[in-house]
């Protein structure tokens, strides 16, 4: 079991990573949550994470907090939510907001989130119930640290859309958010497009 990477941040493709760990690169996995507060190219980042066996692949999430990795953890244990759609909700939706949510049985805010049914909304709702209810909010633990992304208007927008894409946005809506983005923000990096861009449909 991988529980933690400390290394050096080589690649930033929202929301893949690739962390080089004396010599070694481990291709990981994040939450928007957690890749806004990355540093830039080339500096020390450390990551709490969790590593996914199956018969086809071995995958590695990684996260900023251990409080984000136990949501994640708690997440994946609801009936119909695996790895990918936990990823999709904690980068769709604040860990803070979300606890509201379940909290107050706000299924519907839930649904606006790319393979979020009513259903499986509802599931969420009854089944993290229990384990929201003691949630505390994290200070500072989910607000954009810097523009990390560097380079023209034009790459930005395009990381932005593909990384809205990997998310499982549709690709016109992705497009469209963006370009919503953009025009509230006037310029700004992808990091900051797809922040706007999330708050924007979520």
């Amino acid at each position: 079991m991988i529980g933690r990477l400390k290394g050096t941040l080589v690649e930033k493709q929202p929301p893949h990573l690739l962390i080089d760990v004396q010599g070694v690169g481990y291709e990981v996995e994040a939450p928007m949550s957690t890749v806004f507060n990355l540093p830039v190219l080339g500096q020390s980042v450390e990551l709490y994470t969790h590593f996914v066996v199956r018969e086809d692949a071995q995958l590695l999430f990684g996260f900023a907090t251990r409080e984000e990795r136990a949501l994640f953890r708690a997440l994946i244990k609801v009936s119909g939510v695996g790895p990918k759609l936990a990823i999709a909700i904690l980068s769709g939706i604040g860990a803070d907001d979300f606890a509201r949510c379940v909290n107050h049985d706000d299924s519907a805010a839930l649904v606006r989130i790319p393979g979020v049914g009513k259903k499986t909304a509802e599931r969420l709702v009854v089944e993290m119930r229990d384990k929201m209810r003691d949630w505390l909010p994290q200070e500072g633990g989910f607000e954009l640290a810097g523009d990390a992304m560097a380079g023209s208007a034009a790459s930005a927008i395009q990381e932005a859309e593909s990384a809205l894409i990997a998310l499982g946005y549709k690709p016109v809506q992705a497009t469209k958010a963006v370009a919503q983005a953009h025009k509230q923000l006037g310029s700004g990096s992808a990091e900051a497009l797809i922040r706007q861009s999330l708050k924007s449909m979520v």
